[in-house]
């Protein structure tokens, strides 16, 4: 079966404008690093790092979805690609959390931060 050639520059140019949205975001987060979401605690870290860990997510999950072309596949494929990837992607980062945290907890009287 033929397909026929259609021209993907409105899509590149779409993915490139949410991608670098997402990325400034997270950069001018990174630079002015508001208090109120820097010395408050949500669920054993900061709201800064929660907003870090979905955008991180979200930018995962749409560069899955337009370059590994997987609106053209099968729901069952899409899903089995994508959400394996969004679920190792929070126990990478959850575990990256516990033991960051248990690192600051043990040489935290050692070590001026």
């Amino acid at each position: 079966m033929a397909h026929a050639h259609e021209s993907n520059t409105k899509r590149i140019w779409v993915v490139l404008v949410l991608l670098t949205v997402i990325t400034t975001v997270e950069v001018v987060l990174g630079i002015i690093k508001p208090a109120s979401l820097h010395l408050t605690s949500i669920l054993g870290t900061s709201p800064l790092n929660w907003i870090f860990i979905i955008l991180t997510l979200v930018k995962a999950y749409y560069i899955t979805w337009a370059f590994m072309h997987m609106e053209a596949e099968h729901k069952w494929l899409r899903r089995s690609v994508v959400w394996t990837s969004v679920f190792l992607i929070c126990y990478l980062l959850t575990l990256l959390l516990i033991e960051g945290s248990y690192l600051h907890s043990v040489l935290a009287p050692l070590v001026k931060w």
